[in-house]
């Protein structure tokens, strides 16, 4: 099943990734990837998808879906570096998977945080991203069953 990004939280505070669920009164309801407890964050939580989370290059800004999908091709079946190597190691892994990174404001605690993801991503869901193609095509495939339901 292929991972959407925009449904992939990270809350600032709390280890490892959530699965949005819903929307509650005072906040968001989500589920641990990796220990699948549900839970809920107030308005006062930092949550971010991980679809609005873009690393600097010396060009531009390139989107976290398209750096892990560079990871993914670079490293195959393999897994990333642990965030607890040597920052030389994970500079030298980014240095490869991205080279134009803006090493002026990609800091290691960032690369650390993305390989973190990296892992809980390809262990617990998928590296296989939901793209807006996909989004477009099952929605009018939904909005087709919904007409021949009310025709019959």
């Amino acid at each position: 099943m292929k991972t959407d990004l925009k449904e992939i939280l990270s809350i600032s505070g709390q280890p490892g990734l959530f699965r949005y669920l819903a929307q509650a009164k005072n906040g968001v309801i989500v589920e641990s990837l990796i220990t699948k407890h549900r839970t809920s964050f107030g308005l006062n939580a930092k949550v971010t998808t991980l679809a609005d989370i873009s690393i600097y290059t010396n060009e531009d800004e390139v989107s976290l879906k398209e750096v892990l999908q560079k990871m993914a091709a670079q490293l195959g079946e393999n897994d990333a570096p642990s965030s607890k190597a040597d920052p030389k190691v994970i500079k030298a892994f980014f240095a490869e998977a991205l080279p134009n990174y803006d090493e002026e404001r990609f800091y290691v605690s960032h690369m650390k945080k993305v390989l973190d993801w990296y892992s809980v991503l390809k262990q617990y869901a998928s590296l296989d991203f939901v793209e807006e193609e996909d989004k477009a095509e099952a929605s009018a495939e939904e909005e087709n069953k919904k007409e021949e339901e009310t025709k019959e």
